[in-house]
């Protein structure tokens, strides 16, 4: 029992000192990580970070006690769940996101497993000879023999993401040897300086930081707008719509005002106002006139055909004298 306590003592020590030393802690998800995985992220970050494993039910009771002097802690606590382990450094928290979550290894499929991702199988040769065509006659999987041995025609779904893997399924991934899952350390939440939140905020720019904001503006100005309790968002546009309506107000009738009489002006006369305001006046269009010209033209000679075709009819007057 004193050994136990020795180390509970020990390991008490160890995480109030990261828990003073460090502001940021990453906490970690360990879901199928073994001993030797876990070592080499501890060598990665060697001189960057510290990572520290244990019972949750040891760290939030040195928890609960730390947080009676640091109230701050308090939020962290919740925290503590699952499979967990932490990361503590005072370190770029994004940096070293990125050297935690880029150590995985691959792993053969486990009977009872929630498949982390989708499992196919290619089209192709297996290696296997023909006497185990039934095996994939169970899964119901087409094959063909080819050069002595069993070939899948077609590719195969065989485990969705998030299903639990089967005996079936584990032991044909066995059998031609494919390791479908990849497994390491999975960053769960980060807590800095009081405040926790998902690692997805570590991806955001400042374009969506910006994006956000501008669209929270519009929200806000929409709902002041919509209730009618104007805010700082929403004040411009009620400017607006007031100006607007004064304005329509004041060209409907002799009413005016100074930021109207620019607007009554352009009604009144579009030309002037134009010619007034450094406007040029429109030139008269001489390919028009011409048109218009030759419109009139073949009136006249239309006229003049026509009388011709009279004297043409009864003869014309030199043929009237020479008779």
């Amino acid at each position: 029992m004193s050994q136990v306590s020795q180390r509970k003592r020990i390991y008490k020590a160890k995480l109030i000192r990261y828990l003073q030393d460090y502001k940021n802690i990453i906490v970690v998800t360990a879901q199928h990580v073994g001993s030797h995985q876990l070592q080499l992220v501890r060598q990665e970050l060697r001189g960057r970070a510290v990572v520290l494993m244990g019972k949750n039910t040891m760290i939030r009771m040195v928890l609960r006690e730390f947080v009676e002097t640091n109230p701050s802690f308090e939020k962290f606590i919740p925290l503590v769940r699952g499979n967990c382990g932490f990361v503590f450094t005072n370190e770029d928290v994004k940096v070293i996101r990125d050297v935690i979550t880029s150590n995985r290894i691959q792993a053969t499929a486990r009977p009872g497993v929630f498949a982390p991702n989708d499992v196919t199988v290619p089209a192709g040769p297996t290696g296997l000879d023909p006497g185990q065509t039934s095996f994939f006659q169970a899964l119901n999987i087409a094959t063909k023999i080819f050069k002595g041995q069993i070939e899948i025609t077609t590719k195969v779904y065989l485990i969705k993401k998030g299903d639990k893997v089967g005996n079936s399924e584990c032991a044909l991934l066995n059998k031609l040897d494919i390791k479908p899952f990849e497994y390491g350390l999975e960053v769960a939440s980060i807590f800095s300086e009081g405040a926790a939140f998902s690692p997805d905020v570590l991806d955001l720019t400042a374009n969506d930081l910006v994006k956000k904001f501008f669209s929270a503006v519009r929200v806000t100005a929409a709902l002041g707008l919509r209730i009618g309790i104007p805010n700082i968002a929403s004040i411009p546009h009620s400017f607006s719509n007031a100006f607007r309506k004064l304005l329509s107000v004041s060209v409907q009738s002799d009413y005016t005002f100074e930021a109207a009489a620019s607007f009554k002006e352009y009604f009144a006369d579009p030309a002037a106002y134009k010619l007034a305001h450094g406007g040029v006046e429109e030139p008269v269009d001489a390919a028009g006139e011409k048109q218009e010209e030759k419109e009139q033209e073949p009136e006249e000679d239309d006229a003049e055909s026509s009388e011709g075709g009279v004297c043409g009819m009864f003869g014309s007057d030199s043929d009237s004298d020479s008779d």
